[in-house]
């Protein structure tokens, strides 16, 4: 079994595990939006450490995120080649000026450019481990109440609530349809081709879909035979109310967007250009 390739809700006893849902869910919102408002390196470079060491305060491991990592990152790859290729004179058309690192016509490459590249993948190194942080450290049912909490219908709080659980099952049955298609010969590893795996991953991926659908109509037909959603309201067998440390980490998400807001006001806008 691939277990390190199995994301969802790992149980810990971490300061971040601790941490209201509600509170989680705000600071990844907060500082996500502040993130991707702002193109100052200083600031981008701040939060990627900050984050990087909250995985490490959470006691992740390397192997229980390294599947969604290294899939994102050839995401990211694809996207910076995709935006060079498309327009590779933004970079200096945004900050005014051009110092070139080689000339080859339309696809000349510039200082400019390289650095708006950069600031997209400290984008990326911001916001993956604040989301891989929130799905591992957040049991969903806390985050279901959180939702609810923050003024979403509990309706479909409790819907991504069973997403969240039902994530983990479907990449769970998944690696185990797999490994039992190679045990019978059909290999789909890293061994075989290319076009074999992506044709094997299909011959596994569409039964799972339709399977899937029929478990959620079951369990939708369940929850109402059980009259779930005839009443306005509901409690939360999990809520937990907020705490001194969840107060001090909601400030300092409002703390991170008023650091942006000033840098705003400093560099005369969201971009900070170090070739003036």
């Amino acid at each position: 079994m691939n277990s390190d390739k199995i994301l969802g809700y790992q149980p810990g006893n971490s300061f971040i595990h601790r941490l209201n849902a509600t509170t989680k869910l705000i600071f990844l919102l907060v500082v996500s939006i502040a993130c991707m408002v702002t193109y100052d390196t200083r600031f981008l470079i701040l939060v990627c450490i900050f984050s990087i060491a909250c995985l490490k305060i959470a006691g992740i491991k390397w192997h229980q995120i390294s599947f969604i990592v290294k899939f994102i990152i050839v995401f990211a790859v694809i996207n910076l080649i995709a935006v060079y290729i498309f327009q590779p004179t933004y970079g200096q058309n945004l900050y005014g000026t051009k110092h070139v690192v080689f000339n080859a016509g339309y696809f000349t490459l510039t200082q400019e450019e390289l650095f708006y590249l950069f600031n997209l993948i400290l984008k990326y190194i911001c916001s993956v481990p604040l989301v891989l942080l929130f799905l591992l450290t957040t049991n969903p049912s806390q985050f279901a109440s959180s939702l609810n909490k923050i003024g979403v219908s509990y309706k479909i709080s409790y819907a991504v609530s069973l997403a969240l659980r039902y994530i983990p099952t479907i990449q769970t049955n998944y690696w185990e349809i797999s490994a039992a298609q190679q045990a019978r010969g059909n290999e789909l590893s890293k061994k075989a081709s290319l076009g074999k795996r992506i044709k094997g991953t299909l011959t596994i991926v569409i039964p799972l879909i339709f399977s899937s659908l029929d478990r959620i109509d079951t369990i939708s037909t369940a929850m109402q035979l059980r009259r779930f959603g005839s009443k306005k309201k509901r409690t939360w067998y999990v809520y937990e109310p907020f705490q001194t440390k969840d107060y001090l980490v909601t400030l300092l998400a409002f703390l991170l967007v008023m650091l942006v807001v000033i840098l705003w006001q400093v560099n005369n806008g969201r971009f900070f250009n170090p070739f003036k």
